[in-house]
């Protein structure tokens, strides 16, 4: 698995190119996370960051196998360093977080630095909130990074998306985001593509990259395969969600703000 091999040596550049990639699985469908894979890949990102759910997983008696699944899934893009985030697919056991350490080579909450943007990473995986503990290393984690121009927060869980739909900004991990000047907070876990600003941070529920599509199962509203691209420079962080092409998809590209809480805002791109 490309996992971390990471960039030692060279300083990252202030602007640079990274991928998001959602659920692979959850009910998966077979050969849709290899083809965003393919053409992510196209885009040549320094790196990709996934929000959760990399095995199917639950059961300790066959997750070391699944892993090694992924990593057979995976070998034709080890030269791409991957971050994984643990999702409640990844981590259920100590037994399952054990393995997710070892093929992830980092503890299930960690953080880092690429160029001017600095990543904290959170496990949520066992809960449908943030435990004390988990908002806790955040904020550490923040503190010591406060001089990063850009920071992003990622869980598997959108723990954050019942308080933001009633636009409540009063719950932990927002009060720390906005202390240490967080601009975006990425999650994956429901398979569907949500954007929200709040306060002055941008929320984003990531698109499946596999995992099954859920209610309508339609494109607008939010239920679609594909992946993100984001462009980082001095100015900012340009986000294109990306939908693959046949058979899975019709290979539609849109812009962070063609995106709100209920689905596309505007008519269906071509």
């Amino acid at each position: 698995m490309a996992l971390l091999p990471l960039l030692l040596g060279a300083a990252a550049p202030d602007s640079f190119r990274f991928a998001i990639v959602g659920d692979r699985t959850g009910a998966h469908v077979p050969g849709v996370y290899e083809e965003v894979w393919k053409e992510l890949a196209g885009a040549k990102p320094a790196f990709v960051l996934s929000v959760g759910d990399t095995i199917e997983g639950n059961h300790d008696d066959t997750a070391a196998a699944e892993w090694r699944e992924a990593e057979s899934i995976l070998h034709p893009w080890a030269n791409l360093p991957l971050y994984l985030t643990p999702g409640n697919h990844d981590i259920w056991s100590a037994l399952s977080e054990k393995l997710f350490t070892q093929y992830a080579k980092h503890e299930p909450h960690y953080g880092f630095d690429y160029g001017s943007a600095h990543f904290t990473v959170l496990d949520n995986s066992r809960s449908d909130e943030f435990s004390a503990a988990e908002m806790e290393f955040l904020e550490q984690d923040l503190k010591a990074h406060e001089s990063q121009p850009l920071k992003i927060v990622v869980s598997h869980r959108p723990s954050w998306i019942l308080n933001v739909l009633i636009g409540d900004t009063n719950f932990p991990l927002h009060r720390i985001a906005k202390k240490y000047g967080v601009r975006y907070v990425l999650s994956g876990h429901i398979h569907e593509m949500f954007h929200a600003e709040a306060d002055g941070v941008t929320y984003l529920s990531m698109e499946s990259a596999g995992g099954h599509l859920r209610a309508s199962g339609e494109y607008r509203d939010g239920w679609f395969f594909g992946y993100t691209v984001v462009d980082v420079t001095a100015k900012g962080a340009d986000f294109r969600i990306h939908e693959i092409r046949a058979p899975f998809g019709k290979g539609r590209v849109t812009g962070l703000n063609d995106w709100g809480k209920g689905g596309l805002m505007k008519a269906n791109p071509n």
